[in-house]
């Protein structure tokens, strides 16, 4: 009677931890990273990857007018992914900030880009936004009003990574970049425009 107990017991024993180890792995999600390796969302290589990162930042910046001078900021690479960076060397008055947020906004909505969210504050606004491939793209404002654009890659294929072909039409500076340091006479002019704030998409998370 006890052996029949023991077996029974044991048997149950399995089932719970099979059922246990079953609800763990339905909680995982889809693009977390099991036993070290990860599985490429998109089917490009780094290098392809970041061709289209400096794609998107290149027609994003053929868009703002009048041109800002920029340079290029540090590349990044994960595991699997990969970060493009660009900084703007313009100054951008606080009274024009709003309409440059607002330009790039519209933008990026007209290119099929979903807002994903808008930082409104005073200082440091930003808008984070993803292509429909999975690319996510973002403008950030720090110290100076100065402004930063992302573009960072979803999951792709190892590869090497060569550097942006796209000249700055400035200097290309190295690291620690400088604050902004070129002035315009639309961008850095200290009287406001009107409808300069850029707003919250209805896909704002």
């Amino acid at each position: 009677m006890a052996m029949k107990y023991s077996k029974k017991t044991l048997a149950l024993a399995v089932i719970a931890t099979f059922l246990l180890s079953g609800c763990s792995a339905a909680k995982e999600p889809a693009n977390s990273v099991s036993g070290g390796s990860e599985k490429p969302a998109v089917k490009i290589t780094m290098q392809q990857a970041a061709v289209r990162a400096d794609s998107m930042l290149d027609v994003t910046f053929g868009a703002i007018k009048p041109e800002v001078h920029w340079t290029h900021g540090a590349t990044t690479k994960g595991s699997c992914d990969l970060s493009r960076r660009r900084v703007v060397m313009t100054i951008i008055s606080k009274e024009r900030l709003g309409s440059f947020l607002g330009l790039v906004q519209r933008f990026w909505e007209k290119s099929g880009y979903q807002i994903k969210s808008v930082d409104k504050d005073e200082k440091f606004p930003a808008i984070y936004a993803q292509s429909p491939d999975g690319f996510g793209i973002d403008l950030t404002v720090g110290a100076e009003s100065q402004v930063f654009f992302e573009v960072a890659t979803p999951c792709v294929k190892s590869s090497s990574v060569a550097d942006p072909t796209t000249p700055p039409n400035g200097p290309a500076y190295k690291y620690p970049i400088p604050r902004p340091n070129f002035r315009s006479d639309f961008w850095s002019a200290t009287s406001p425009i009107s409808s300069a704030s850029p707003t919250a998409s209805d896909s704002e998370r």
